[in-house]
């Protein structure tokens, strides 16, 4: 008997795929220019150029929005711009020391990540998402 894969389980396969992509370009250019720009410097171009990729492909393919418009760009900036340029440079800065700076990092990414699936799905495509999901089943038969 072959397993289905819920569509729900697809979104979220396609925004850790995305994720994966896009957290391989932060810390990269995180970690080759931290030592040149400090903490808020690097954060903020490796959090721009991972950001840029994440709103194409997540806005198309992950969340299968048709066109990307202004709005879905105003949304995504705002509500990704908090997680990656507050609350990141935040826990980096309390975490470094204790920890090394690339441990510091990828705890501060890990929040990022619970924190803008919710604010894509709720906030930046919901009726995309809604779609891409199809409708909520009570499990019950009609």
């Amino acid at each position: 008997m072959t397993s289905r894969v819920h569509p729900r389980g697809v979104v979220v396969a396609r925004f850790a795929t995305v994720g994966f992509t896009n957290t391989a370009i932060d810390v990269t250019l995180f970690m080759l220019l931290h030592g040149s720009l400090g903490i808020i410097g690097a954060n903020l171009v490796s959090t721009s150029a991972g950001m840029a990729f994440s709103f194409v492909v997540n806005g198309l393919v992950t969340f299968g929005s048709g066109r990307l418009t202004l709005r879905h760009a105003a949304l995504f900036l705002a509500t990704t711009g908090v997680t990656m340029w507050v609350v990141q440079p935040v826990l980096i800065g309390l975490l470094d020391g204790p920890l090394p700076v690339l441990a510091a990092k990828l705890l501060a990414l890990t929040v990022s990540v619970v924190l803008n699936f919710a604010a894509y799905h709720w906030v930046v495509w919901p009726t995309s998402y809604d779609e891409a999901v199809g409708p909520v089943s009570s499990g019950r038969r009609p």
